[in-house]
């Protein structure tokens, strides 16, 4: 089996919301193990330990809530790249993950020749999408 890269998302306390969106997002099935699953109990149980989103088409993200203690800067933890040759799949996740987001560079072709945006999404994580082109 090759090796994969797997993002990991790291959040404050909205990894289960996230995730969710995702998968409403990119399909496939999500599995979450909350601090509460492993023993942890208190306000931060029902937090996200583990979280892991596998898509139909082969890729995974995976997610966490910061665990209590520990401090995160949202938005800095981590930029996705989604890339391929499906304009209509790309550019609508674009468009989605845009949505209620800020967007920083749009959609549009490039001097490469590809078509690139990137966005950040409503839980202030940011994604490049490549749309290549073909010929």
């Amino acid at each position: 089996m090759a090796a994969l890269l797997n993002p990991y998302i790291h959040f404050e306390a909205s990894a289960r919301e996230a995730m969710e969106f995702y998968q409403s997002l990119f399909g496939g099935e999500l599995n979450v193990m909350t601090f509460g699953d492993m023993g942890m109990e208190g306000a931060t149980a029902g937090h996200v330990m583990h979280a892991q989103l596998q898509a139909p088409n082969g890729f995974a993200l995976m997610a966490s809530d910061t665990p209590p203690g520990m401090t995160l800067t949202k938005g800095e933890t981590v930029t996705l790249s989604l890339s391929g040759d499906d304009e209509t799949e790309l550019r609508g996740w674009f468009e989605a993950l845009a949505e209620g987001g800020e967007v920083h560079a749009p959609l549009e072709k490039q001097v490469w020749g590809d078509q690139f945006g990137q966005a950040a999404d409503k839980f202030g994580v940011t994604w490049l999408v490549n749309i290549n082109q073909q010929g």
